[in-house]
């Protein structure tokens, strides 16, 4: 039983592999193998906007093979990687990188990470604080609450 699923396991990682291999199709690779290897470069670092936690050098949907020619088309034209990629980021918006780049309208997107973990760091440091200084010590029950418990317990009995 348990040599099966690892088994289907390796057989699934497998086909997620070979999935990503027939992504780029051989009409859209360049001849010049120094634009092709910028070209497969920038399709890593671009979001595909269906699959959306996949590249486009890893994705086989239709508008991943279509930013996958237009970054071809802009490095046959003379434009260095960093304007391909701004070309992307005006046409399709920040999103389109799979690493957002450090500017003011990121820096939620980079620092949440961060904040979360230390306000989370702050409140258990509030709750460690709250529990040790927490007496658990009380008074004695003056003569008149023995009564009123006394009393309490008679009725509780009958």
């Amino acid at each position: 039983m348990r040599l099966a699923r690892t088994a289907m396991a390796a057989l699934l990682c497998l086909l997620v592999c070979i999935g990503s291999a027939f992504a780029l199709s051989p009409d859209e690779m360049l001849t010049n193998p120094v634009l092709e290897k910028r070209a497969r470069i920038i399709s890593a670092e671009v979001r595909c906007m269906v699959c959306q936690n996949e590249s486009i050098d890893d994705s086989n949907a239709d508008l991943a093979r279509d930013l996958r020619v237009l970054v071809r088309e802009r490095l046959v034209a003379g434009d260095t990687d960093s304007q391909v990629l701004d070309f992307l980021v005006a046409r399709y918006g920040e999103f389109v990188l799979l690493k957002p780049r450090l500017q003011l309208s990121t820096l939620i997107l980079w620092g949440f990470p961060i904040g979360a973990l230390m306000a989370g760091a702050i409140a258990i440091a509030v709750s460690i604080r709250r529990r040790s200084t927490a007496s658990i010590e009380s008074e004695p029950l003056s003569s008149s609450e023995k009564q009123q418990l006394k009393k309490l317990i008679g009725t509780i009995e009958k």
